[in-house]
């Protein structure tokens, strides 16, 4: 389950997750342990480029990946909406230590950082080693959107 939602995705991140398609999409991007800031700081950026451009620093050797079978799941019982994928997995992960995950969201026509738009911020303390590391998604999903009580 997300640690949380950014502020610009707030109310809307359900939508982002049920756009990807042929050339659009969801994607992991990890961050240092070193230099992160608070999810406070985290929480206010609108593009990935902008929170790159921060004092935090995206753990490069373990690489972007992209969410596979992103689903939407509507709970009209609980009065939810919650959004899953795949466990995402690094093989062979190598690096500095991590300590954030981003789930983004990648427009179809996003080549640069400053298009893809930071949805879920959560902990990901991993010190890679060389071996495989999975990033195991909660079996309630990702992020769960409800109404606030």
């Amino acid at each position: 389950m997300a640690d949380l939602v950014t502020n610009i995705a707030k109310g809307r991140f359900i939508h982002y997750a049920t756009l990807p398609g042929t050339t659009d999409s969801l994607i992991a991007v990890v961050l240092e342990a070193a230099d992160l800031e608070t999810d406070d700081a985290l929480q206010d950026y609108d593009t990935l480029a902008a929170l790159l451009g921060g004092d935090s620093n995206e753990q490069t050797d373990m690489g972007r990946k992209t969410l596979t079978n992103v689903q939407v799941n509507v709970d009209d019982t609980g009065n939810t909406a919650s959004f899953d994928a795949d466990d995402i997995t690094w093989t062979a992960a190598s690096g500095d230590p991590t300590g954030k995950l981003v789930i983004c969201y990648k427009p179809e026509t996003a080549s640069v950082d400053s298009a893809v738009i930071p949805l879920t911020l959560h902990d990901f303390t991993v010190t890679p080693d060389g071996t495989d590391i999975t990033a195991q998604i909660d079996s309630d999903g990702l992020a769960v959107a409800e109404n606030p009580s």
